[in-house]
């Protein structure tokens, strides 16, 4: 809890607490009350978070709760979309692709590293391939 404190204190100060807490609509004493961490009255709300998150663009506080929990996060692209029909066979390929390297690794019962480094590639392009269905359907 430290680390995100301190991690939240450091997003305030590195934006500028009197920029930002004109973003948020708050007092720039108050937001820095509110998040410095020595302060035993500190209380943030999760909408005041967000703000910060928002406004500051710094994602450190964020990045610190993702690691606390086991996690690692990690900027994704936002898929383009195209025509319904071309992202649904381009889909359809990339899961083809996924399956098909999955069935020649188990045709001798052994994955090897270089079969699971395949494997995760393809994979990888399917997720993706249903990023860009998802938001194809999104504008269709």
């Amino acid at each position: 809890m430290d680390e995100f404190l301190k991690a939240l204190h450091d997003a305030v100060l590195d934006a500028g607490a009197k920029d930002l807490a004109r973003k948020m609509g708050v007092s720039h004493v108050s937001l820095l009350q509110r998040a410095n961490p020595n302060n035993d009255a500190h209380r943030l709300n999760v909408e005041q978070l967000f703000q910060i998150l928002l406004h500051a663009g710094d994602l450190r506080p964020l990045q610190v709760i993702a690691a606390e929990f086991g996690f690692e996060l990690v900027a994704k692209e936002k898929a383009q979309p195209q025509n319904l029909s071309a992202a649904l066979l381009h889909m359809t390929k990339e899961v083809a692709d996924v399956t098909r390297v999955v069935h020649d690794a188990l045709e001798d019962g052994h994955v090897s590293q270089t079969e699971e480094a395949l494997i995760r590639r393809e994979i990888g392009h399917a997720r993706q391939s249903l990023d860009v269905l998802e938001a194809s359907v999104k504008v269709a």
